[in-house]
């Protein structure tokens, strides 16, 4: 556990102070460099969502990498040929011609390919490298914990390039703190892989040798610290007695924050509208977070200077903000969809629904209403279903002992093959391609680009306090002086 009072049990950055405002890690690509970049600037904590990110960087090179940012990343990866060989794989100088579809990157396996591995590393350490790039303002990296099988090339790739904080929720991440420790030093690390219908005893391990891939005799990485995401103080202290090792502190997410939600405790109620029913039993217990001695953060509905206010009086360290900065100009949505959202939102129009069966995953959705997106249930009807990206697929045990991978989204007839309930598919959304889409790299399927699916807070309608008098969109920077209020410092 970190240490009470504002500072790391060891590590990178010990003494270091804390920041009060934390940029959330939302979606595929959202949470951009260039938005990191910002905040971390400014002497909060940015950070990059770790999600998808080898597709990502796949799909920027393709796409001709036009401001050369990914490429001067790359020339500073530790291993040159292997930062060559991704580049020769997928970069195409001027980019891919008009109407072409991108090219395909191997899905992962609970035993992938080398060359996804690489890919992998090299795309996590060029995100991080370039969110730290010209200040010493700390970044961090967002993953899930139900996205399992690239963790761990995903981490390695951020230890390379200095990162500083690590995010994780959707799950209990009991072993990535131990994972943090291993890879810090170069050993081998592992993490216990969730197989649907393992048998009893049955062991399941995902391992990650990072010598295996880059053998050069390098020094010892700084080690991160590391926040786990959590929605109750029962989930932290789980965490505190029995991960694998350090947890500096806790952000603790309520269901009014954008993406997926922890379900609500008891039995699944919806609302008239169709909604999950949460009530006083999912409400953090502030004092029993208090009674841990670590730093806590609050998130959801936080983007406001009077929500600071609330949470650095309960004993928070400060907030998590996502919805905010989500739309903001740094980040990396589509211009276009930010744009409809921020004039939605100044006109009072901003709407979100919380999909208790969009997400493959269980958890409840939220799902911003925008016309000419998936959220609109007869477009995505019209959609021919697809799984050719699969982060979401959940690995289960076939008869024989091998394993195979399935997930609800994609075609039924498929899904059921691999012994899926068909009533498990219904309102099933394909979250991985409509996220790409959200940032500007959609497939192109038939001579169609997969439409996109956005997600945010219950406070969307709340952004129009960020936009200046007389614009039509806002920065980074205006989120934190709504924030923080004042002068935005830079963090040099």
């Amino acid at each position: 556990m970190g240490e009470p009072g504002g500072r790391a049990a060891g590590g990178p950055g010990a003494g270091a102070p804390w920041p009060v405002v934390i940029q959330g890690g939302m979606g595929a690509g959202v949470s951009h460099w260039r938005l990191a970049r910002a905040v971390a600037r400014a002497g909060q904590l940015g950070v990059v969502s770790g999600t998808a990110l080898d597709a990502i960087l796949a799909r920027r090179l393709q796409d001709g990498d036009p401001d050369g940012a990914l490429r001067r990343a790359l020339a500073h990866f530790p291993d040159p040929a292997m930062a060559r060989r991704v580049l020769d794989r997928y970069f195409i100088p001027g980019g891919r011609p008009p109407g072409r579809a991108y090219r395909a990157k191997p899905v992962y396996t609970a035993r992938p390919r080398a060359a996804l591995l690489e890919l992998t590393v090299v795309a996590n350490f060029a995100e991080v490298w370039l969110a730290k790039e010209g200040h010493a303002g700390p970044v961090g990296l967002n993953l899930l914990e139900k996205i399992q099988l690239p963790t761990l090339p995903s981490l390695y790739g951020a230890l390379l390039a200095g990162v500083d904080y690590v995010l994780m929720g959707a799950g209990i991440p009991l072993e990535i703190p131990g994972a943090l420790d291993r890879l810090a030093r170069h050993e081998p690390a592992t993490l216990r892989l969730h197989v649907a219908g393992a048998a009893p005893g049955e062991d399941h391990t995902l391992r990650f040798a990072p010598r295996d891939l880059l053998p050069a005799a390098l020094p010892p990485l700084a080690r991160p610290r590391f926040l786990a995401i959590v929605a109750a103080a029962s989930l932290a202290l789980t965490l505190a007695r029995k991960a694998t090792g350090r947890v500096d502190g806790f952000v603790v997410e309520g269901p009014t924050a954008g993406g997926h939600n922890a379900p609500p405790r008891g039995p699944l109620r919806l609302s008239a509208a169709g909604e999950p029913v949460y009530g006083p039993k999912d409400e953090a217990d502030l004092a029993q977070f208090r009674a841990l001695g670590a730093p806590f953060w609050l998130a959801g509905a936080c983007g406001s200077a009077a929500r600071l206010r609330e949470a650095l009086a309960a004993g928070a360290a400060g907030v998590q903000v996502g919805t905010a900065f989500a739309f903001c100009r740094e980040s990396g949505l589509a211009p276009d969809l930010k744009a409809r959202v921020v004039a939605d939102a100044l006109g009072g129009a901003g709407r979100v629904f919380t999909d208790p069966a969009a997400s493959p995953t269980g958890y409840p959705f939220k799902v911003v209403q925008l016309a000419g997106t998936n959220a609109d249930a007869a477009a995505y009807a019209a959609r021919v279903r697809v799984c050719d990206l699969g982060y979401l697929r959940q690995p289960y045990r076939r008869a024989d002992g091998t394993l195979d991978y399935r997930c609800p989204a994609e075609p039924v007839a498929d899904y059921v093959r691999k012994g899926g309930d068909a009533a498990e598919t219904v309102g099933r959304k394909c979250l991985c391609n409509a996220l790409l889409a959200n940032i500007g790299l959609p497939q192109r399927r038939h001579g169609a680009l997969e439409r996109a699916l956005l997600t945010a807070g219950d406070d969307l309608a709340a952004l129009a306090r960020f936009v200046p008098a007389g614009a039509a969109s806002y920065g980074a920077d205006d989120v934190l002086r709504g924030l923080l209020g004042g002068t935005v410092s830079t963090a040099g």
